[in-house]
């Protein structure tokens, strides 16, 4: 008798990628057999894959290819519309596909006119279909990669999509043959990215993920506690990404421009067309080296153009948009209720992160204790453009296995929704020597719960008796100054110039230290052998009652107690 019954169908089986679905660019990834995540290349050997689709007598160009139709078929070029799916017309910004078919009412949706078949009348298609033509696209990209038919993904979206446009993106995923996994946040996408490297050490640290990408910047703040991450807070700006550096680029090539010919190339839909698409390659150029040339072929009234700059000068022409976005990571970090010297690490994801001095500003905002995570900055850092995609890949590796009906339980808010405690839980060890006690945080500040912490403590070197204080803690920050520089090795007299370089003002160094609440509770370990340990263990339980076991290290017996609940605030709060 066969396994399977008459009239069964079997289940096609499940091959699964991860998609990153970006509003300007797109990548796609796989996990190879040895567990690695791998970005697949299309047909035209791009992994950076642009969010566009062209039709020229009823042929679809997708990617690249359809990103250059933008100069002479900008009409039936459809570009930047991810960011209107799942919207009512009237709630949308129309203006980022200006430059490619316009956006129109149709119903209350999104939809372009465009000449998408061999005949010249114009169909109207919804933001929806030309979703699903694109995700048909990458899939079909992928499967040729692969050699087998991909029918599952795993998506990454913006933490501010809504419940309405998952929907409509699973709908038009579904119409693409193409099941939905699941979708997960982008920048919990990029942490998972880096946590799943072999060599990565996965510790409780507060992460900042900076998604600077070409029509919108996104930051998060992630706090990843025993691998599990939870968002505390998030910003989104469109007004500052790489289109604004690309408008500077275009800004000064075409004043150039003006000075030798008296005409300006952004007053002509075409011509402005093939400065934004140079500008954009001169951008990345600069990225990688000093010094970028710019050549376009009759760039206005038949005139041919060419130009160089250095990567100097566009750093002093685009040094607003550059602060924008470190003042954005800092709005960001405040709005958590942290301070700079809290974050652990800083995650540079998005196309526009291989900018250099993006990194380096931020360098000098935050602590040098805390890990930049980009090319310029870290040799082994993951390719920005990528690090969604990559992370949705080992995400769908996970859960490909498992039935739609349980990844659906798994991720539904009863289950993901979590408490989370508000203050640190921490250890001060007393003994006859150290009478005041050093406070150690076990379980970190926002740690979602159940959770279990261990902490190892050195007991006095004669040995003795050590009390276990278990309290709660919150950070702060310890600001001192520095004295005024010193010149000639002679403090600044008051009547010296003031203007001059050599007196400054004094410096402020901030610190962070804990501040002890709370004791809840003590207990003593006796006669700890000499040179021995102690072992403390919090356990906070999922009704947040918590369970503390202290005990010499290698002895018998031991100290355990319940104590009161501690406060808790739910993950999404913030």
């Amino acid at each position: 008798m066969s396994a399977q019954q008459d009239g069964e169908v079997a289940s096609p089986e499940v091959h699964a990628i991860g998609i990153s679905f970006g509003n300007s660019n797109s990548s796609i990834a796989y996990t190879s057999n040895e567990g690695k995540a791998e970005v697949i290349a299309n047909e035209e050997g791009d992994r950076y894959i642009p969010s566009v689709l062209s039709y020229i007598e009823g042929e679809e160009y997708h990617g690249t290819q359809a990103k250059s139709q933008l100069v002479r078929n900008s009409e039936n070029t459809v570009a930047y519309f991810r960011d209107y799916l799942g919207k009512d017309f009237d709630s949308v910004d129309p203006r980022p596909c200006h430059a490619s078919a316009h956006a129109k009412k149709h119903g209350s949706t999104v939809a372009f006119s465009i000449q998408d078949t061999g005949s010249e009348a114009h169909n109207s298609v919804t933001v929806s279909e030309i979703t699903t033509r694109h995700i048909r696209r990458l899939a079909s990209s992928a499967s040729d990669f692969m050699g087998k038919q991909v029918n599952a993904a795993v998506i990454s979206v913006p933490t501010n999509f809504t419940e309405t446009q998952r929907e409509a993106l699973t709908q038009a995923s579904k119409e693409a043959g193409v099941e939905v996994l699941q979708m997960i946040s982008e920048p919990t996408a990029a942490v998972l990215a880096y946590d799943a490297r072999s060599e990565a050490e996965i510790k409780d640290k507060i992460i900042v993920v900076a998604d600077f990408g070409g029509t919108r910047s996104d930051i998060v703040v992630v706090a990843s506690r025993g691998g599990m991450y939870s968002i505390l807070s998030t910003s989104h700006d469109y007004e500052t990404a790489g289109a604004q550096l690309d408008q500077i680029l275009i800004d000064h090539f075409a004043k150039e421009f003006i000075k030798k010919n008296k005409t300006d190339p952004r007053q002509n839909p075409r011509s402005l067309a093939k400065l934004k698409l140079e500008a954009e390659a001169t951008k990345k150029s600069l990225s990688l080296g000093g010094n970028a040339s710019l050549s376009v072929e009759s760039l206005a009234d038949g005139v041919d153009f060419a130009s160089t700059i250095n990567r100097t000068r566009y750093e002093m022409l685009a040094a607003k948009v550059f602060a924008s976005f470190t003042r954005m990571i800092e709005d960001a970090v405040r709005k958590a209720d942290l301070d700079i010297l809290d974050i652990d690490e800083v995650i540079l994801s998005g196309g526009t992160s291989h900018t250099p001095r993006i990194s380096q500003n931020l360098q000098r905002l935050f602590s040098p204790k805390t890990r930049i995570l980009s090319p310029s900055t870290l040799p082994t850092a993951i390719d920005p453009s990528s690090l969604a995609a990559r992370g949705a890949a080992i995400q769908a590796s996970l859960i490909s296995e498992f039935d739609k009906e349980d990844i659906e339980q798994s991720t539904h808010p009863m289950v993901t929704v979590t408490p989370h405690l508000r203050n640190a839980i921490g250890v001060m060890v007393v003994t006859d020597d150290i009478k005041k006690g050093l406070f150690t945080a076990l379980v970190e500040k926002e740690t979602a719960v159940p959770c279990r912490r261990v902490g190892i403590f050195v007991a006095p070197r004669e040995g003795g008796d050590v009390i276990v204080k278990v309290c709660e803690g919150a950070r702060d920050i310890k600001i001192t100054k520095k004295e005024k520089s010193k010149t000639n090795g002679k403090a600044a007299s008051d009547d010296s110039d003031l203007d001059s370089d050599d007196e400054e003002e004094d410096e402020e160094v901030r610190e962070k230290i804990w501040k002890v609440g709370t004791v809840l509770a003590e207990a003593a370990i006796k006669d700890v052998k000499k040179g021995g340990k102690v072992e403390v263990t919090v356990h906070v339980g999922a009704d947040l009652g918590v369970v503390v076991t202290a005990r010499e290290v290698g002895a018998k017996g031991g100290v355990r107690g319940n104590l009161d609940k501690p406060r808790v605030v739910e993950n999404g709060s913030a």
